[in-house]
């Protein structure tokens, strides 16, 4: 099951892809509404997912100063999170996506 979330497009602006994998304690706690939530807020597309191993996977993908904004709030998280690490990979391109969902 999928939850879709606004389209977003980011015309005349570079596209820049960032791979995230967060640890700590961010199942159960609401992480990925608040993932999805600012991914909105800030016009990226992707997805957000939780990972057997007690992770949650990013991708995300907009202009670079969005998306590095965006990697700020996946290291802070919401109020009962405890986010230890954020692994992750920025790049140019993108195009993969759509709109941002939640996935399960």
């Amino acid at each position: 099951m999928e939850r879709e979330m606004q389209p977003a497009t980011h015309p005349g602006r570079e596209v820049h892809l960032l791979r995230a994998v967060v640890h700590g304690w961010v199942q159960g706690v609401g992480y990925r509404d608040f993932v999805a939530r600012e991914a909105g807020r800030l016009g990226l597309r992707g997805y957000v997912r939780n990972v057997s191993d007690g992770t949650v996977e990013v991708e995300a993908e907009g202009p670079r100063g969005d998306v590095e904004r965006f990697l700020d709030l996946l290291r802070q998280g919401p109020p009962m999170a405890e986010v230890r690490e954020v692994d992750h990979s920025l790049e140019r391109g993108g195009g993969n996506f759509s709109r941002f969902e939640l996935r399960w």
